[in-house]
């Protein structure tokens, strides 16, 4: 393929003279990237994330310079943007090129014989790309230097191969020698080759390897500091935490909430920080939430609009109360039905205005000996735009007493804990509520909270009516 396309060079390339492929850097871009940097904990991988950047603009420039009247740059997506994959992978993803996936692997100012690779580049599909290009950067002299490349053709059936094996800090020591330093043929291949010349492996749909690893990684993410994942996990609980973007905005967020603590955040992120309500402890509570949400099975409550309940509901003992308007209120009584209604009807003094066509089931449970309620009510929330939904989740007791002082009841969704409504002094202590709103695809996650020993966690709320 190489040389079939390097006899083309002369007749396919209008360059006027041989271009110098080293790119002085604006003071702004360097700036730029020292701003993105900034978001990163942990110093080492400030640092990298930096060259990462200096690395990304210079190879934006040299496209700018060479002419790019028939590329099309899209660098939206690149991970550099991202601190939540630039904080995991110490390479440039997903910039795109005449839909062609490009990586940036940044080398310093003098390149040995290998080249370092991050095995997440190389082995998982997720960030697998149709060509690598290594960039060499000079920061002291504010310069890159567009080294070399290599398609993921060349790249994998080298490594097939030889055999090559990764070191236990999750990168492969590549041969510069594998590389290709005539870099118009890079251009060339961005210009001329038709994208299904380099075939990429597909994406699988995810397994059940996060479920398996659940318990373990409960006991390992709260332990981890700010060092880096491979000083933490093996590579198979590597694999799945690369390949869930939820689990690395956790990391991400508890890594930057230990330096925060240590007194080692930027100065530019400090009023975001401030604001933030990611404490270590409300991350620490909110893992199994995440961890649950991303591995249990759910309740589909846009059953219930359909007046059903699916099986796995029935088999918690779900219990699906008639429509709204068959329901009649009546106070100290514990009937679900009654119950409900009587409380449907005092709502309106919080703000909480119910359709008609909303659906309400319960479930009972003890807590510390404790018999408690939940109901849960839903319904549909569609405009020309959007297609969301409602949950509605009050907690009460079915004896008709008060609550117990210390009762909680926390919502969380795969961002973090959305709400964690407890007692007020001067509030009716026979029930408490709280509503979220969502998309269709988003699920919910409610958790009944008296004391560490003593709580319960619900299987996720979805909407798939």
């Amino acid at each position: 393929m190489k040389n079939e396309l390097t006899n083309q060079l002369e007749d396919l390339l209008e360059f006027q003279g041989i271009a110098t492929e080293s790119i002085h850097l604006s003071l702004e871009k360097v700036e730029q990237a020292i701003q993105i940097s900034n978001q990163i904990p942990n110093e080492s991988r400030q640092w990298q994330t930096y060259l990462n950047g200096l690395a990304l603009f210079g190879f934006e420039q040299w496209l700018e310079e060479r002419g790019t009247d028939n590329l099309t740059v899209n660098l939206a997506d690149a991970s550099i943007f991202n601190p939540v994959l630039s904080n995991s992978i110490p390479a440039v993803c997903h910039l795109n090129i005449n839909q062609f996936q490009v990586c940036i692997i940044t080398q310093g100012s003098f390149i040995n014989e290998e080249v370092s690779l991050p095995r997440a580049v190389v082995d998982l599909p997720e960030f697998s790309h149709h060509l690598y290009v290594v960039v060499e950067v000079q920061e002291e002299l504010e310069k890159v230097v567009i080294n070399s490349f290599i398609s993921y053709a060349d790249l994998m059936g080298n490594k097939t191969q030889l055999n090559l094996l990764p070191d236990e800090d999750w990168n492969y020591q590549i041969p510069w020698s594998w590389f290709d330093t005539e870099i118009d043929n890079l251009l060339l291949y961005l210009r001329c080759l038709d994208i299904a010349g380099i075939a990429l492996p597909e994406v699988q749909p995810k397994s059940n390897n996060l479920a398996a690893a659940k318990a373990e990684l409960t006991k390992l993410l709260p332990q981890l500091s700010a060092q880096n994942l491979w000083e933490s996990f093996n590579w198979e609980q590597g694999k799945t935490i690369l390949t869930n973007s939820e689990l690395l905005n956790w990391i991400y967020n508890w890594q930057l909430q230990i330096d925060i603590e240590e007194g080692n955040i930027p100065n530019n992120l400090v009023e975001i920080t401030e604001n933030s309500e990611n404490s270590l402890s409300s991350l620490s509570k909110y893992l199994p939430d995440l961890l649950s949400i991303l591995t249990e099975p759910t309740i589909n409550v846009g059953r219930w609009l359909k007046n059903e309940l699916d099986d796995f509901a029935n088999e918690l003992s779900w219990v699906l109360l008639p429509e709204l308007s068959a329901l009649s209120p009546m106070r100290g009584i514990s009937s679900p039905t009654e119950e409900i209604a009587g409380i449907i009807r005092e709502l309106p003094k919080n703000g909480v205005y119910i359709p008609p066509h909303a659906r309400v089931a319960y479930h009972d449970l003890l807590l510390a000996g404790i018999p408690l309620r939940l109901y849960a009510l839903t319904w549909s929330l569609v405009s020309d735009s959007t297609l969301e939904w409602m949950l509605l989740l009050i907690l009460s007791t079915p004896t008709g007493m008060g609550l117990p002082e210390k009762i909680k009841l926390r919502v969380s969704d795969a961002t973090g804990i959305l709400v964690e409504q407890k007692l007020n002094s001067n509030e009716d202590d026979f029930y408490i509520f709280t509503n979220v709103v969502g998309g269709w695809n988003e699920k919910f996650i409610a958790t009944v909270y008296l004391t560490p020993e003593n709580q319960e966690t619900f299987p996720p709320f979805e909407f798939n009516p």
